[in-house]
């Protein structure tokens, strides 16, 4: 990609809140799935990694952005 870590919500064909789509996370995907769980951790809700792409449960932007930001990455807030 292009060094940036996307955050975006979407709540299409979801129930509820949606979830919060992290994509551009530069781990592969033992580590991926590793940080994965610390987020989730963090959130104190469930999630799932599918194709690179990190899928917490709820609106987690406000917690996510600041965790992202900590590993020195670029983060941008995309679409929802």
């Amino acid at each position: 990609g292009d060094g940036i870590v996307r955050v975006s919500r979407e709540t299409k064909g979801r129930k509820g809140k949606g979830v919060t789509l992290v994509t551009g996370i530069p781990l592969d995907d033992k580590e991926l799935k590793a940080y994965a769980k610390q987020l989730k951790a963090k959130c104190g809700t469930g999630g799932t990694v599918k194709d690179g792409v990190v899928e917490i449960q709820g609106d987690q932007r406000d917690i996510l952005v600041p965790l992202l930001e900590q590993k020195g990455w670029t983060v941008k807030r995309a679409g929802g």
